[in-house]
């Protein structure tokens, strides 16, 4: 939210002041952006046809009453 821009300019603010005073917020938010900078550089793959029809199986089951 904070990189995206989706926050007020008033939230904004408040995390950048605290980013540079608090170091391990700092690292933290590196690592956080490291890995969403991976993860949007990864190349996505479709599940196989027999995954989905797995989890369709599955969530067309009826409930268990105990």
């Amino acid at each position: 939210m904070f990189e995206a821009g989706e926050l007020s300019e008033e939230q904004s603010t408040a995390i950048a002041e605290e980013l540079k005073v608090n170091w391990a917020l700092r690292e933290k938010f590196r690592v956080f952006k490291e890995a969403l900078t991976r993860l949007n550089s990864m190349k996505l793959q479709s599940p196989r046809r027999q995954t989905i029809q797995s989890i369709m199986r599955y969530a067309m089951r009826k409930p268990v009453t105990v």
